[in-house]
């Protein structure tokens, strides 16, 4: 039976798809790269949250690490507050550029960007929290591995007077909920503070 020119063609053209090297055709989603933008993408779907937390700090001059604990709140875009109920009760309260400590009965408010060390933190919490590149490469290098599913974030200081106190600072979570704040001081000393998300927040 004598094929058509219509009928070759069709051939040839379906012939030429199952030739072409799979790196010409999309990705599928799964494979493609989760990076920065992607991360705070996903961070961004959450406009509050919610967590208990446990900090274990590591300090030189002392013998054995400390311990604390308290509840983590935030609130899109900018406020984020930690209350520390043991050992003692203490909290403090970032809204936009202020400040408020609390702590044996005192107040305290400033401006955080009279402190630009502890402007640089506060972003480095409230700019992952938020899914905000901008706010955290003011202050990082930022590095993004995992997945989804489970990702860590690393920060790096670019300023010379921050890198002075901070040598890195590594962020762990799970899609939209960050797991683990691990700090790390230029002298050596760490806080690694677990997070634990509040069921239905």
């Amino acid at each position: 039976m004598r094929t058509t020119l219509a009928e070759r063609g069709r051939r040839a053209a379906i012939l030429l798809l199952a030739l072409l090297p799979a790196a010409l055709l999309p990705l599928p989603a799964a494979a493609q790269a989760f990076d920065l933008p992607a991360l705070m993408a996903l961070l961004a779907q959450r406009k509050s949250a919610e967590a208990r937390f446990t900090e274990e700090r590591t300090v030189s001059s002392l013998d054995t690490p400390l311990y604390s604990r308290g509840t983590l709140s935030f609130a899109a875009p900018d406020r984020f507050t930690r209350v520390q109920t043991e050992p003692r009760t203490e909290s403090m309260e970032v809204q936009g550029d202020t400040a408020i400590l609390k702590r044996g009965g005192r107040t305290r408010t400033m401006a955080l960007n009279t402190i630009p060390e502890l402007a640089a933190l506060v972003d480095a919490v409230r700019g992952t929290l938020s899914g905000d590149a901008a706010r955290l490469q003011r202050h990082f290098k930022t590095e993004v591995t995992g997945a989804p599913t489970r990702w860590q974030l690393a920060l790096v200081p670019i300023d010379a007077r921050l890198a002075a106190q901070v040598a890195r600072i590594d962020i762990v979570g799970q899609r939209t909920d960050v797991r683990s704040i691990d700090l790390r001081l230029a002298g050596g000393d760490r806080s690694l503070m677990q997070v634990e998300p509040v069921a239905g927040r």
